[in-house]
């Protein structure tokens, strides 16, 4: 199929393609056909002439504009059969009196030419095989012996007039390829209209495709984003609970200070609740246990060992593991002490008041 010669339509030359597809090859241009299309006009006025340049159909012609081509590179059937002649190639109308009467085998014959209106094709016997060659099909379509009078019969019934072309065409490439071979066609060529709108047709529902696919990936970008969102949230209300507890354990100490800075020795400096460094605490907590150790006294051999206080900042630190606490169990039995001191001292104070 490559190698038969198949112009496809441009324009309205499709004249120009369908002789070209019959010789199998470029022979013709619109410029050599408007050449013919011109000298044909040229003996039809010196014909009109004969009748008098004053006459009225004379004068009528001159305003006609030319029959045998336009500006859209329609050519007529009379600049097709004297482009044939150039060949020795002359056109019969297939449906005449005088060609029926010959009952010829459209299969024996080697070509033909359909017109239907300003538009022209060529059906050619290429080796063993006919084939469609209209310009207006994507590529050749075969076309079998059995059905080339059906199709030539329908062409008649659809308006085409069809010619046969008489004569020896040029030798083809083509038509020696395929006296050895024969081909086979699996899918039938589409009209040219056919498959642009079929590529469009693609092409809507492949951009359609793409504003799917691209509106489920932007959906999948939301729900991602949404996901981190919720998830920064959770990390900030822990953040946020962990620096309320850390807030309500501050205000816990600088209320057990408070509180306990009524016990503690006159000796141990004061310092604001709210400015309380380390060393402050650790200072009161020591004046603390001094003064509990000195109400209670020493403590007894069933006493235990976390009940026992330090008595210097270095003796937490050089105490063996089993016999000290860390300092957040010091803390917190610090916090429970001068929390219950304070309480005892609001109920003392409560009665004073009463009284």
């Amino acid at each position: 199929m490559e190698s038969i010669f198949h112009e496809k339509q441009e324009g309205s030359l499709c004249a120009q393609h369908c002789l070209n597809n019959l010789l199998q090859g470029e022979y013709f241009s619109p410029v050599e056909l408007s050449s013919i299309a011109h000298q044909l006009d040229e003996e039809e006025r010196m014909r009109m002439a004969e009748g008098g340049v004053t006459s009225e159909d004379y004068r009528t012609f001159l305003q006609q504009p030319s029959g045998n081509m336009d500006d859209s590179g329609f050519f007529s059937i009379q600049v097709i059969s004297n482009a044939l002649k150039v060949w020795g190639l002359e056109l019969i109308l297939f449906n005449s009196p005088e060609y029926q009467r010959l009952r010829i085998n459209p299969i024996n014959e080697r070509s033909f030419i359909c017109n239907y209106k300003e538009h022209w094709f060529t059906v050619r016997k290429l080796g063993k095989q006919w084939f469609n060659l209209n310009s207006l099909l994507t590529g050749p379509e075969l076309i079998s012996d059995t059905y080339l009078a059906l199709f030539l019969a329908q062409l008649q019934q659809e308006g085409y007039s069809i010619f046969v072309v008489k004569g020896d065409l040029p030798d083809c490439e083509a038509d020696q390829l395929l006296q050895m071979v024969r081909v086979q066609q699996m899918q039938r060529p589409k009209l040219i209209g056919e498959e642009l709108a079929q590529l469009k047709e693609q092409r809507v529902h492949k951009t359609d495709l793409e504003r799917v696919f691209g509106a489920n990936e932007g959906s999948g970008m939301a729900d991602q984003d949404e996901e981190d969102l919720r998830r920064a949230l959770a990390l900030s209300r822990q953040e946020m609970d962990m620096e309320d507890e850390e807030a309500d354990l501050r205000r816990a100490i600088q209320l057990s200070m408070q509180g306990s800075s009524r016990n503690i020795s006159p000796d141990v400096p004061q310092t604001s609740g709210t400015n309380l460094t380390s060393e402050e605490l650790r200072k009161r907590r020591e004046a603390y246990f001094e003064k509990q150790q000195q109400q209670v006294g020493p403590p007894g051999p069933s006493s235990h060992l976390w009940d026992r206080p330090t008595t210097c900042p270095g003796a937490l630190e050089s105490s063996p593991a089993g016999d000290s606490r860390s300092e957040e169990d010091m803390l917190q039995a610090a916090m429970t002490m001068s929390l219950e001191t304070v309480g005892n001292d609001l109920k003392t104070e409560g009665k004073n008041n009463s009284c």
